[in-house]
Protein backbone atom coordinates (compact mmCIF):
# COMPACT_ATOMS: atom_id res chain seq x y z
CA UNK A 1 0.00 0.00 0.00
CA UNK A 2 1.36 3.43 -0.99
CA UNK A 3 0.79 6.25 1.51
CA UNK A 4 0.04 9.87 0.61
CA UNK A 5 3.64 10.97 1.24
CA UNK A 6 5.10 8.60 -1.36
CA UNK A 7 2.16 8.29 -3.76
CA UNK A 8 2.96 9.33 -7.31
CA UNK A 9 0.44 12.03 -8.31
CA UNK A 10 -1.77 11.60 -11.37
CA UNK A 11 -1.85 14.81 -13.41
CA UNK A 12 -4.32 15.45 -16.21
CA UNK A 13 -3.63 17.77 -19.13
CA UNK A 14 -6.58 19.01 -21.18
CA UNK A 15 -5.12 20.55 -24.31
CA UNK A 16 -4.46 20.28 -28.05
CA UNK A 17 -2.04 18.07 -29.96
CA UNK A 18 1.06 19.52 -31.62
CA UNK A 19 2.44 16.79 -33.92
CA UNK A 20 5.98 18.18 -33.61
CA UNK A 21 5.92 17.38 -29.89
CA UNK A 22 7.19 20.76 -28.76
CA UNK A 23 3.92 22.12 -27.40
CA UNK A 24 0.47 20.96 -26.35
CA UNK A 25 -0.36 17.58 -24.88
CA UNK A 26 2.88 15.89 -25.96
CA UNK A 27 5.01 18.57 -24.29
CA UNK A 28 2.80 18.42 -21.21
CA UNK A 29 3.17 14.66 -20.89
CA UNK A 30 6.95 14.98 -21.16
CA UNK A 31 7.15 17.69 -18.49
CA UNK A 32 4.79 15.91 -16.10
CA UNK A 33 6.71 12.66 -16.50
CA UNK A 34 10.12 14.33 -16.10
CA UNK A 35 8.97 15.80 -12.79
CA UNK A 36 7.92 12.53 -11.22
CA UNK A 37 4.17 12.49 -11.82
CA UNK A 38 1.98 10.21 -13.92
CA UNK A 39 0.51 11.97 -16.97
CA UNK A 40 -3.04 11.55 -18.26
CA UNK A 41 -4.41 13.50 -21.22
CA UNK A 42 -7.72 14.63 -22.66
CA UNK A 43 -7.54 15.88 -26.24
CA UNK A 44 -9.45 19.14 -26.79
CA UNK A 45 -8.17 20.00 -30.28
CA UNK A 46 -6.03 18.67 -33.12
CA UNK A 47 -3.57 20.84 -35.00
CA UNK A 48 -1.48 20.51 -38.14
CA UNK A 49 1.65 22.17 -36.80
CA UNK A 50 5.43 22.16 -36.90
CA UNK A 51 8.13 24.42 -35.49
CA UNK A 52 7.35 27.11 -38.10
CA UNK A 53 3.58 27.32 -38.48
CA UNK A 54 0.11 26.08 -37.64
CA UNK A 55 -1.54 25.12 -40.94
CA UNK A 56 -4.81 23.75 -39.61
CA UNK A 57 -6.95 23.25 -36.50
CA UNK A 58 -9.62 20.59 -36.04
CA UNK A 59 -11.81 20.92 -32.96
CA UNK A 60 -12.82 17.84 -31.00
CA UNK A 61 -16.62 17.77 -30.49
CA UNK A 62 -17.43 19.28 -27.07
CA UNK A 63 -19.48 16.30 -25.91
CA UNK A 64 -16.57 13.98 -26.69
CA UNK A 65 -14.17 16.17 -24.70
CA UNK A 66 -16.59 15.82 -21.78
CA UNK A 67 -16.85 12.07 -22.28
CA UNK A 68 -13.06 11.75 -22.14
CA UNK A 69 -12.96 13.66 -18.85
CA UNK A 70 -15.86 11.79 -17.22
CA UNK A 71 -14.61 8.38 -18.31
CA UNK A 72 -11.15 9.11 -16.96
CA UNK A 73 -12.46 10.40 -13.64
CA UNK A 74 -14.71 7.38 -13.25
CA UNK A 75 -11.60 5.24 -12.88
CA UNK A 76 -8.51 7.35 -12.13
CA UNK A 77 -7.71 9.57 -9.13
CA UNK A 78 -6.65 12.97 -10.49
CA UNK A 79 -4.45 15.11 -8.24
CA UNK A 80 -4.04 18.14 -10.51
CA UNK A 81 -5.34 19.40 -13.85
CA UNK A 82 -3.56 21.57 -16.41
CA UNK A 83 -5.72 23.28 -19.04
CA UNK A 84 -4.06 24.47 -22.25
CA UNK A 85 -5.47 24.90 -25.74
CA UNK A 86 -9.26 24.52 -25.58
CA UNK A 87 -9.96 26.50 -28.75
CA UNK A 88 -13.71 27.11 -28.79
CA UNK A 89 -16.38 28.37 -26.39
CA UNK A 90 -18.49 25.14 -26.40
CA UNK A 91 -15.41 23.11 -25.44
CA UNK A 92 -14.56 25.60 -22.68
CA UNK A 93 -18.06 25.34 -21.25
CA UNK A 94 -17.90 21.54 -21.17
CA UNK A 95 -14.51 21.63 -19.45
CA UNK A 96 -15.78 24.17 -16.90
CA UNK A 97 -18.85 22.02 -16.16
CA UNK A 98 -16.67 18.94 -15.75
CA UNK A 99 -14.35 20.76 -13.33
CA UNK A 100 -17.38 21.87 -11.31
CA UNK A 101 -18.53 18.25 -11.08
CA UNK A 102 -15.20 16.60 -10.31
CA UNK A 103 -13.61 19.45 -8.29
CA UNK A 104 -9.89 18.70 -8.72
CA UNK A 105 -7.67 19.93 -5.87
CA UNK A 106 -5.38 21.92 -8.22
CA UNK A 107 -6.10 23.54 -11.61
CA UNK A 108 -3.42 25.31 -13.66
CA UNK A 109 -4.86 27.44 -16.46
CA UNK A 110 -2.56 28.37 -19.34
CA UNK A 111 -4.76 30.61 -21.55
CA UNK A 112 -3.30 29.46 -24.86
CA UNK A 113 -4.31 32.01 -27.49
CA UNK A 114 -1.44 32.43 -29.96
CA UNK A 115 1.23 29.96 -31.11
CA UNK A 116 4.91 30.91 -31.17
CA UNK A 117 4.51 31.24 -34.94
CA UNK A 118 1.86 33.95 -34.41
CA UNK A 119 -1.08 31.74 -35.45
CA UNK A 120 -4.30 32.07 -33.42
CA UNK A 121 -5.20 29.05 -31.27
CA UNK A 122 -8.26 30.45 -29.46
CA UNK A 123 -11.30 31.90 -31.20
CA UNK A 124 -11.94 35.56 -30.29
CA UNK A 125 -15.50 34.66 -29.31
CA UNK A 126 -14.17 32.12 -26.79
CA UNK A 127 -12.22 34.59 -24.62
CA UNK A 128 -15.30 35.56 -22.64
CA UNK A 129 -16.19 31.92 -21.99
CA UNK A 130 -12.66 31.30 -20.74
CA UNK A 131 -12.77 34.30 -18.38
CA UNK A 132 -16.22 33.39 -17.03
CA UNK A 133 -15.92 29.62 -16.95
CA UNK A 134 -12.30 28.73 -16.24
CA UNK A 135 -10.65 31.67 -14.44
CA UNK A 136 -12.77 31.19 -11.30
CA UNK A 137 -11.68 27.54 -11.10
CA UNK A 138 -7.94 28.10 -11.52
CA UNK A 139 -5.46 27.59 -8.70
CA UNK A 140 -2.71 29.11 -10.84
CA UNK A 141 -3.19 31.27 -13.95
CA UNK A 142 -0.14 31.59 -16.26
CA UNK A 143 -0.69 34.20 -19.02
CA UNK A 144 2.02 35.95 -20.97
CA UNK A 145 1.66 39.68 -21.60
CA UNK A 146 -0.43 39.53 -24.83
CA UNK A 147 -2.70 36.94 -23.22
CA UNK A 148 -3.11 39.14 -20.13
CA UNK A 149 -4.23 41.99 -22.36
CA UNK A 150 -6.78 39.77 -24.09
CA UNK A 151 -8.16 38.47 -20.79
CA UNK A 152 -8.55 42.03 -19.49
CA UNK A 153 -9.88 43.44 -22.76
CA UNK A 154 -7.07 45.97 -23.15
CA UNK A 155 -3.61 46.30 -24.68
CA UNK A 156 -0.83 44.14 -23.33
CA UNK A 157 1.25 45.51 -20.44
CA UNK A 158 4.39 47.25 -21.69
CA UNK A 159 6.21 48.18 -18.48
CA UNK A 160 6.87 46.52 -15.09
CA UNK A 161 4.38 48.93 -13.50
CA UNK A 162 1.68 47.96 -16.00
CA UNK A 163 2.51 44.30 -15.36
CA UNK A 164 1.83 44.78 -11.65
CA UNK A 165 -1.54 46.37 -12.31
CA UNK A 166 -2.48 43.64 -14.79
CA UNK A 167 -1.47 40.87 -12.37
CA UNK A 168 -3.57 42.44 -9.61
CA UNK A 169 -6.61 42.82 -11.87
CA UNK A 170 -6.34 39.23 -13.14
CA UNK A 171 -6.11 37.97 -9.55
CA UNK A 172 -9.29 39.91 -8.82
CA UNK A 173 -11.14 37.88 -11.47
CA UNK A 174 -10.24 34.57 -9.85
CA UNK A 175 -12.06 32.99 -6.93
CA UNK A 176 -11.20 34.31 -3.47
CA UNK A 177 -11.37 31.06 -1.52
CA UNK A 178 -8.24 29.00 -1.00
CA UNK A 179 -4.80 29.47 -2.53
CA UNK A 180 -5.08 31.28 -5.90
CA UNK A 181 -2.15 32.69 -7.84
CA UNK A 182 -1.46 34.63 -11.02
CA UNK A 183 1.92 34.10 -12.69
CA UNK A 184 2.25 36.88 -15.25
CA UNK A 185 5.14 36.00 -17.54
CA UNK A 186 7.26 38.98 -18.58
CA UNK A 187 9.28 37.46 -21.40
CA UNK A 188 7.75 39.79 -24.00
CA UNK A 189 9.39 42.82 -22.38
CA UNK A 190 12.60 43.33 -24.31
CA UNK A 191 14.94 44.93 -21.77
CA UNK A 192 16.88 43.38 -18.91
CA UNK A 193 16.25 40.00 -17.34
CA UNK A 194 13.07 38.06 -17.99
CA UNK A 195 10.95 38.88 -14.93
CA UNK A 196 7.74 37.06 -14.06
CA UNK A 197 5.33 38.47 -11.46
CA UNK A 198 3.57 36.09 -9.11
CA UNK A 199 0.75 37.25 -6.83
CA UNK A 200 -1.91 35.75 -4.59
CA UNK A 201 -3.58 39.11 -4.04
CA UNK A 202 -1.58 39.85 -0.88
CA UNK A 203 1.99 39.20 -1.98
CA UNK A 204 3.68 40.25 -5.23
CA UNK A 205 6.83 38.22 -5.90
CA UNK A 206 9.32 38.89 -8.71
CA UNK A 207 10.96 35.85 -10.28
CA UNK A 208 13.84 37.03 -12.43
CA UNK A 209 16.10 34.98 -14.68
CA UNK A 210 18.74 35.92 -17.25
CA UNK A 211 17.54 35.74 -20.84
CA UNK A 212 18.80 32.70 -22.74
CA UNK A 213 20.07 33.32 -26.26
CA UNK A 214 18.20 30.65 -28.21
CA UNK A 215 15.32 30.34 -30.64
CA UNK A 216 14.27 27.06 -29.02
CA UNK A 217 11.26 28.43 -27.19
CA UNK A 218 8.45 26.45 -28.81
CA UNK A 219 6.03 25.27 -26.13
CA UNK A 220 7.62 27.06 -23.19
CA UNK A 221 4.24 28.18 -21.86
CA UNK A 222 2.81 24.67 -22.15
CA UNK A 223 5.84 23.18 -20.45
CA UNK A 224 5.80 25.68 -17.58
CA UNK A 225 2.12 25.24 -16.79
CA UNK A 226 2.38 21.45 -17.00
CA UNK A 227 5.40 21.54 -14.70
CA UNK A 228 3.46 23.60 -12.15
CA UNK A 229 0.58 21.12 -12.30
CA UNK A 230 3.00 18.22 -11.76
CA UNK A 231 4.65 19.93 -8.79
CA UNK A 232 1.60 21.31 -6.97
CA UNK A 233 0.71 17.93 -5.40
CA UNK A 234 4.40 17.44 -4.53
CA UNK A 235 5.00 20.85 -2.90
CA UNK A 236 4.05 22.47 0.38
CA UNK A 237 2.49 25.47 -1.35
CA UNK A 238 1.82 26.91 -4.80
CA UNK A 239 4.66 29.43 -4.72
CA UNK A 240 7.18 26.65 -4.12
CA UNK A 241 5.74 24.68 -7.04
CA UNK A 242 5.92 27.77 -9.28
CA UNK A 243 9.56 28.44 -8.36
CA UNK A 244 10.53 24.82 -8.98
CA UNK A 245 8.69 24.76 -12.31
CA UNK A 246 10.43 27.95 -13.47
CA UNK A 247 13.82 26.45 -12.57
CA UNK A 248 12.95 23.28 -14.49
CA UNK A 249 11.92 25.24 -17.58
CA UNK A 250 15.08 27.36 -17.50
CA UNK A 251 17.24 24.23 -17.44
CA UNK A 252 15.17 22.70 -20.27
CA UNK A 253 15.70 25.81 -22.41
CA UNK A 254 19.44 25.91 -21.70
CA UNK A 255 19.75 22.24 -22.71
CA UNK A 256 17.65 22.63 -25.87
CA UNK A 257 20.71 22.88 -28.11
CA UNK A 258 21.19 19.13 -27.71
CA UNK A 259 18.05 18.61 -29.80
CA UNK A 260 17.65 19.04 -33.56
CA UNK A 261 13.92 19.36 -34.26
CA UNK A 262 12.72 21.45 -37.18
CA UNK A 263 13.99 24.72 -38.62
CA UNK A 264 11.80 27.20 -36.75
CA UNK A 265 11.35 27.71 -33.02
CA UNK A 266 12.64 24.42 -31.66
CA UNK A 267 11.41 22.66 -28.51
CA UNK A 268 12.97 22.68 -25.08
CA UNK A 269 14.69 19.56 -23.74
CA UNK A 270 12.12 18.18 -21.31
CA UNK A 271 14.30 15.25 -20.24
CA UNK A 272 17.54 17.19 -19.80
CA UNK A 273 18.15 15.75 -16.32
CA UNK A 274 17.84 12.18 -17.60
CA UNK A 275 20.21 12.94 -20.47
CA UNK A 276 22.83 14.27 -18.03
CA UNK A 277 22.49 11.18 -15.86
CA UNK A 278 23.33 8.78 -18.69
Amino acid sequence: MTNDATRIPNVLTIAGVDPSGGAGVLADVKAISALGAYACAVIAALTAQNTRAVTGIHAVPPDFVRRQIDTLYADVRIDAVKIGMVGQAPVIREVADALAQWNPPHVVLDPVMIAKSGDALLEKAAVGALVEGLLPRATVLTPNLPEAGELLGERAPETPREMRRAAERLRGRMAHDGERWVMLKGGHLTHGDAVDLVTDGDRMVELAAPRIDTKNTHGTGCTLSAAIAALLPQSDDALTAIRRAKDYLGAAIRASGALSVGSGHGPVHHFHALARAR
